[in-house]
């Protein structure tokens, strides 16, 4: 093959994956332009809706944004209750996303200063929901882009692991760190996410208040929702 040759079958090669991608966020604008409503709110697994859409789940620690980028993610300013108290989100979430999809906000970890009995009740329904829910295509793992993986976000991987869960990670409040400080976040989680067998190596970083990365995380949306 001739240098030119080369040269013409990398443009196309190159126009292809240009297409591919604008075909991708084209999708996540269509599905997220059409209806999205708040369904129900599930504090004990038999009042679950019926499995028969995809679904995908937000899960962080209190106050990493979860209820925010919700919002973000649908264009409605108060779908999904903002607070600044953490562990306000008790329940599990649901919102219909159209015909095909729920989006399930949860319950945010490890904010310490929350009764233990309201701890445990929480554990318990999310450990359940994880392990049994048959039409949870995926888990979005949501990190403060400013303090990076704790503890407590380990500990929930290690539970999607062993429940052979594929979860995502989303940098969030990803406009509150400086250019220089994010190639070290992102280098950071992902060399954490390259030891666990259940994660998605692709990471988005998103903020909620510039509206950075929520094309990208809603074009994963569409994919899943097929």
């Amino acid at each position: 093959m001739g240098e030119a040759d080369a040269g013409a079958q990398a443009g196309e090669t190159a126009s292809g994956t240009i297409a591919r991608e604008q075909a991708r966020l084209e999708a996540g604008r269509l599905l997220f332009a059409g209806p999205c409503d708040f369904l129900l709110s599930v504090a004990q697994l038999e009042q679950l809706p019926a499995p028969r859409r995809a679904e995908v789940a937000f899960a962080g620690r209190s106050n990493v944004g979860k209820s925010s980028l919700v919002n973000a993610l649908t264009g409605r300013n108060t779908l999904a209750k903002t607070s600044n108290t953490p562990g306000r989100t008790r329940e599990l979430n649901f919102f219909a996303l159209g015909p095909a999809c729920y989006l399930v906000d949860m319950p945010g970890y490890g904010y310490a200063r929350a009764p233990k009995g309201q701890i445990s009740a929480w554990t318990r329904l999310i450990t359940r929901y994880l392990a049994g829910r048959a039409s949870l295509g995926r888990v979005f793992l949501l990190i403060d882009s400013r303090h990076g993986l704790k503890s407590s976000d380990e500990e929930l991987m290690s539970l999607l692991d062993t429940s052979a869960v594929v979860y995502q990670a989303v940098l969030t409040k990803i406009d509150k760190v400086k250019s220089g400080e994010r190639e070290k976040v992102l280098a950071a989680v992902s060399a954490a996410l390259g030891r666990r067998p259940a994660a998605f190596p692709r990471i988005l970083a998103t903020s909620s208040r510039s509206n950075e990365g929520i094309d990208q995380l809603r074009a994963e949306i569409a994919e899943l929702a097929g």
